[in-house]
């Protein structure tokens, strides 16, 4: 007779923990891991959450996209649909081609000293390959591999600005020849090193023919792995001094002509402060910088000090939300995680630099992954919110015993009347997860209809229940927010340094969106543009999505025009505040406020066929999910969608200059049956995004099971 079952408690339903349970119920374990995963409320997603409200409308915690560069996620998403098998015949999104599709435009706002933007759109070029592809023999996840693009890509935007500011220029021959390239010949590397020499000693690098062919070898240089600091720095310092007399007194005030400039000085500066500091040698790879705030580490480097404030370092700040207690003029983010993420973002996307999907989060990622998960035989075990992680007291260990959790305490929140909750609903032919519960489903159903299942605010619960080591689980995967830890892990945090110094220095901050459907469209409200992913605009809400392209999606009987979706970080709140019982629903109020105040003042620069003569919003725009209401002027945002993601578990995790360190990898093996899993873990990449969060679920599993191997795990590079 073969031994029972490992039995996995999975704590939380967000990216990581629905990545660890993919892995440990994979068909290659034959049944050795019975998986159980215990959620608060009626659905998964975590910060990734998402619903069905009124006439079906897509209702998301935020904007949320997927980069070009979430290998792992993709590869994720990809082999759910593969095993999923949905017939395209009767189902909408059917494979993750459907479900994802290329948004290659993005737009930052460069303020002007008037106060008004200037609105800078980008197109992006689609890059060999897809995400989720195997990876080539060349790793494009290397320091090299980053220079390498950096060099080539200040080469192109070189030939843009020299096109745009000097029509006539020509362009500069390569010094490689078709018939005989340099590497062809046994001494390459001192034949580029000599012929960057005669540039340097000839001032062909006060050209930009020079320049060009500077850029060129240091390129194939760093492609073969032959990087000289004694030559590049220098080089590198010339081309950014010389380029600076020779392109900044010819902007003459052209937005674009500036922000390709500032793009140029980041790429040099990056350069030069990678093989300064050693990054390429450095066994920590970009953890080294990590003490640094990221425009401290710039201004070491030698950038200019418009390249530090300009709208392309602060979308790096806007889009990781880097700032403290949400408070925009504490603006902290490490540099070698600001670094690493904006060179994956940029040089090692495949398919497109962004990808959108067709529906909500919630219904091409995590239905999808739900119905996969329970055909494998993974148990959902929803309203369950974990109270305490209990563990052993030392004198309850065995000599040499590591320490362990040793119970888990839950509040139940309902009871299902039949077996287990069935969650999903259909719309139209594709499983969704709604924007509330179905009641039908629970015991006394009428006493549950004002409960706030999500909230952790209310506490109200049916029964309690406490699973037990070795009866009820033998492993667990803790995978909650990281603001939910002091809450669930008192004891944790009573016996052990490393958990308290964690919590203590690694900042969390509130988040607030909200979503707006219109009657007209982009065009008819002064957008004449495609549809763009934008950051960097105006407070308190400085990202922006067109969404337009959910309107077929939703089911309204009259189809709005426009679907508009706005996020950002949210400036944060007194302590004592948070202990009042209704502060979920003031700091919803507080966001519908700051939208109200932002329409209001901000939106005719992007839209300025939305707003009166006087500049305030056109009220009469927003479509009410009911036809029949009357509603006016700013009364009328009540019929739209926002929110304060303020519980513990959703506030978003910052990385700030020197917290890196503290953070503890879900590979720690301190405890004997507990690991951990999110996006606040040491997982690599070490910032807030789903990337991260299925890094460290996949690491969690790997923890337990020894699968899937490190070397599997894309770009992972944690020391």
């Amino acid at each position: 007779m073969g031994s029972r079952p490992v039995k996995v408690a999975i704590v939380g339903g967000g990216c990581a923990g629905i990545a660890a349970a993919f892995e440990l119920s994979r068909p290659e374990h034959n049944g050795k891991y019975q998986v159980t995963l215990y959620q608060l409320g009626w659905r998964l997603g975590g910060k990734g959450a998402s619903g069905r409200g009124p006439h079906s409308r897509i209702e998301e915690h935020g904007f949320h996209v997927w980069m070009g560069f979430y290998e792992n996620a993709f590869r994720l998403i990809r082999e759910c649909y593969r095993e999923l098998g949905r017939d395209p015949r009767s189902c909408r999104i059917a494979d993750w081609r459907d479900a994802f599709f290329p948004a290659p435009f993005l737009t930052v706002a460069a303020p002007k000293p008037d106060n008004s933007y200037s609105i800078l759109t980008s197109y992006f070029p689609a890059a060999e390959g897809l995400p989720g592809d195997p990876i080539s023999q060349n790793n494009p996840f290397t320091v090299n591999s980053y220079l390498a693009h950096a060099a080539n890509a200040l080469r192109t935007m070189l030939l843009t600005v020299e096109r745009k500011l000097r029509p006539d220029a020509n362009q500069p021959p390569s010094f490689e020849t078709p018939d005989r390239p340099i590497w062809a010949t046994p001494d390459w590397p001192s034949l580029a090193v000599n012929r960057i020499a005669r540039l340097l000693k000839l001032g062909l690098l006060a050209t930009t023919a020079g320049i060009l062919e500077a850029l060129g070898i240091l390129q194939s240089l760093c492609e073969r792995s032959a990087i000289y600091p004694e030559l590049f720095v220098p080089v590198l310092q010339t081309i950014a001094s010389t380029l600076r007399m020779q392109v900044e007194s010819l902007i003459n005030n052209d937005p674009e002509v500036e922000v390709l400039w500032q793009a140029i000085d980041l790429e040099l500066t990056s350069m030069i402060g990678i093989i300064r500091f050693g990054l390429f040698s450095d066994p920590r790879g970009f953890d080294a910088i990590n003490e640094y705030d990221f425009r401290e580490w710039m201004r070491l480097n030698g950038a200019s000090e418009t390249t530090i404030n300009s709208p392309l370092v602060r979308a790096s700040y806007d889009l990781a939300m880097a700032y403290e207690n949400g408070d925009y003029s504490k603006a902290r983010h490490a540099a070698g995680v600001a670094l690493r993420g904006s060179l994956r973002f940029l040089f090692t996307y495949r398919g497109a630099i962004v990808w959108k999907m067709r529906a909500g989060m919630g219904d091409v990622v995590f239905a999808p992954l739900y119905q996969v998960l329970k055909r494998r035989g993974v148990s959902f075990q929803f309203f369950h919110r974990l109270e305490a992680v209990r563990i052993a007291d030392k004198a309850e260990l065995m000599p040499g015993e590591r320490p362990y959790v040793k119970a888990l305490e839950f509040a139940v929140q309902a009871e299902v009347k039949h077996g287990e909750y069935q969650p999903l609903i259909d719309v139209d032919g594709l499983p969704c997860w709604p924007s509330a519960p179905d009641l039908a489903q629970l015991v006394d159903a009428d006493e549950l209809r004002d409960r706030r299942f999500e909230s952790h605010w209310d506490t109200r619960c049916t029964s309690r229940k406490t699973l037990r080591v070795r009866k009820d689980f033998d492993f667990v995967i803790l995978a909650v927010g990281l603001g939910a830890i002091p809450y669930v892990c008192p004891e944790l945090l009573a016996r052990d340094q490393r958990w308290r110094e964690m919590v203590a220095n690694i900042p969390t901050i509130e988040t607030q969106a909200f979503q707006l459907w219109m009657n007209e469209d982009m065009e008819a409200l002064g957008w004449p543009g495609p549809a763009v992913s934008m950051c960097g605009f105006a407070r308190p809400f400085d990202t922006w999505g067109d969404m337009r392209h959910l309107i077929d999606e939703e089911r309204w009987p009259i189809s709005p025009r426009a679907i508009a979706y706005f996020c950002s970080a949210m400036s944060g709140a007194e302590d004592q505040a948070r202990e009042q019982p209704d502060y979920d629903l003031r700091r919803r109020e507080q966001v519908k406020c700051d939208a109200i105040a932002f329409l209001n003042s901000c939106i005719g620069q992007l839209w300025p066929k939305a707003v009166t003569p006087s500049g305030a919003f056109r009220w009469e725009l927003l479509m009410s999910p009911n036809v029949a209401d009357q509603t006016q002027g700013e009364e009328r945002f009540n019929t739209q969608f926002y929110t304060a993601n303020v519980n513990p578990s959703d506030r978003y995790v910052l990385s700030t200059p020197g917290t890196q360190k503290y953070r503890i990898s879900p590979l720690d093996n301190t405890y004997d049956n507990l690991t951990i899993a999110g996006d606040w873990t040491a997982c690599g990449l070490d910032t807030g995004c789903v990337e991260s969060a299925v890094i460290a679920g996949k690491l969690a599993a790997h923890a337990i099971s020894g699968y899937p191997p490190l070397s599997e795990i894309v770009g992972y590079d944690h020391p």
